[in-house]
């Protein structure tokens, strides 16, 4: 029997295959002869503790004119599968959670599943990075609207954000003595005027390197792809997201990127993270993507590299 691999994706009808990391890994797996399945969040179920889904069978192919095509669904227990891909992008909310606990199940039938789904749990994207000190530019996460006020005092210009976006959703970029202030904590905060915050929010240092782009390094295994795709901010955007309207442009790693490529990669092999995307603005690491990382066909299409292929090499050598 072909070995199986199934992707727990957001509506693949609704995706830009030119852009679509998942779709890449697809299309790899096909290329290798997996059967391919898809499902969405609504697919998953515990049936007596046993972890099932309504999988589609599923073929892709690289044309904008029509990309895949989706067999009938049935239940079938996970544990009968090679390989799950969990690319669901945030936000990280409850439902998310519960995926993971029932792909864990599935991990411990004997399922590779990737990432892991425990590390999908502890390491939230602004988070894990603190973890990461000597890398990051200065960095609060708070509560509190005063700590944070303070916080844009002391260093004069900040980048305000939530703890669960994506895509640069929800950013600010902030000068100390900005009469808008309040009004951007209330909204990350979703407290009053009074800074009583009911979620965190994370202030960094503004790092002027973002004009020259905020990088996108991809690890697979801790081993950095030899090129960062730089998403440069466009007109008076101070955001590089490339779903901002930033633009994408492959630039080669330097030797800040591969140190700090080194420090995180033992923690992210520790932790079952295998394809994970590193944020860094100038010489700073600003956020680690474990959930669904993206630009690697952008990468490929630039320097003719198949990162989807890496990838598929380090799982299909991962002893048994």
């Amino acid at each position: 029997m072909p070995r199986s691999v199934a992707v727990l994706m957001d509506p693949i009808g609704s995706i830009k295959i030119a852009k679509d990391t998942s779709f890449a890994m697809l299309l790899e797996a096909q290329r290798r002869g997996y059967a391919l399945y898809y499902m969405e969040q609504g697919a998953l179920a515990l049936r007596q503790g046993a972890p099932f889904a309504r999988l589609a069978p599923l073929s892709v192919r690289d044309d904008p004119s029509g990309w895949y095509l989706l067999g009938e669904p049935r239940w079938r227990d996970l544990r009968e599968l090679d390989l799950v891909l969990m690319r669901k992008d945030p936000p990280v909310d409850a439902q998310f959670l519960y995926d993971t606990m029932v792909l864990e199940l599935a991990q411990r039938g004997g399922v590779q599943v990737v990432n892991d789904p425990r590390a999908l749990r502890d390491c939230n994207e602004k988070l894990f990075a603190l973890h990461f000190p000597q890398c990051m530019a200065p960095t609060l996460v708070a509560r509190d609207a005063g700590e944070l006020r303070r916080f844009v005092a002391e260093h004069g210009e900040a980048v305000l954000k939530p703890l669960d976006g994506m895509g640069g959703r929800g950013i600010f970029r902030v000068r100390a003595g900005d009469g808008n202030l309040n009004s951007m904590l209330e909204t990350l905060l979703g407290g009053g005027p009074h800074g009583e915050g009911r979620q965190f929010a994370v202030a960094q240092k503004f790092i002027p390197a973002i004009s020259a782009g905020d990088k996108r390094i991809l690890l697979v295994d801790g081993e950095p792809v030899p090129y960062a795709l730089a998403r440069i901010p466009q007109g008076d955007e101070f955001r590089g997201n490339l779903a901002a309207g930033g633009r994408g442009e492959g630039v080669p790693l330097t030797e800040r990127d591969r140190w700090i490529a080194a420090q995180v990669a033992p923690e992210l092999r520790k932790r079952g993270l295998r394809f994970v995307g590193l944020d860094v603005i100038g010489d700073w690491l600003t956020e680690i993507n474990v959930t669904s990382p993206t630009c690697a066909r952008e990468l490929d299409a630039q320097f003719g590299l198949n990162i989807a292929g890496l990838l598929f090499d380090a799982i299909e050598n991962t002893p048994a």
